[in-house]
């Protein structure tokens, strides 16, 4: 098995790349992990993984800069159908259009808006920084990448920095939320395509938890 994360200029690549070989190693999945930029490696996987740090339109056009890097994306995951991990604002790339400064188009595989992060409290400040527990919508759906991960007031926390977050048009394909003064976008899915806005890579035992049942899912 293989598995591609997309080097497109954007996201803590080593620490992702790390986080999977590890999670890999410790439930004994086969899978060889690989950082690329290069459009036969997205054909090849298995399993792709687009990280993101920074502007919502930095990262966009870092991706569509990478010659047939967005071509081949589009073609393993709408096409192909293969099982893809978007990470923070890689997750966020999966909305209608970001809402940043001059506001970009995202890719549209998830219908929706990306916004600033407006908590009731304004004590609270911005970016979102820190561990948090994770809640299940009120639609109360699961999904196969949170198997035997415990989500709740008792559960794991996931750790977070980020400033905007993803406004979902169909609330069913947001399948996790935290507080931050409000509702906060934790997890969005449909179909082969999984995001989360926290990061796994950084997120210890839920994290390598999420990344092994990712690596196993088969949509």
């Amino acid at each position: 098995m293989k598995t591609v994360v997309i080097d497109y200029g954007s996201g803590n690549l080593r620490s992702v790349f790390r986080a999977f070989e590890r999670a890999a190693k410790d439930y004994k999945i086969s899978t060889n992990v690989t950082i690329s930029d290069k459009p036969e490696d997205i054909a090849a996987a298995d399993h792709i993984v687009l990280p993101g740090v920074g502007a919502f339109k930095d990262c966009y056009d870092g991706l569509k800069a990478r010659k047939g890097v967005f071509e081949a994306l589009h073609k393993a995951v709408q096409i192909d159908k293969k099982p893809f991990l978007g990470v923070c604002v890689g997750m966020q790339l999966l909305a209608t259009e970001g809402i940043e400064y001059d506001g970009s188009p995202g890719l549209n595989w998830i219908k929706g808006q990306v916004k600033t992060i407006e908590p009731n409290d304004k004590q609270l400040k911005i970016p979102h920084m820190g561990w948090n527990k994770l809640a299940y919508t009120n639609q109360g759906q699961s999904h196969d990448v949170l198997n035997d991960i415990e989500i709740g007031e008792t559960g794991l926390h996931a750790y977070f920095v980020h400033s905007y977050q993803f406004h979902c048009d169909d609330e069913n394909e947001c399948i996790l939320t935290t507080d931050y003064g409000q509702k906060i976008t934790a997890l969005v899915a449909k179909d082969n395509i999984v995001g989360t806005q926290f990061h796994p890579e950084k997120s210890q035992a839920l994290g390598l938890k999420f990344i092994a049942n990712f690596l196993k899912w088969k949509p």
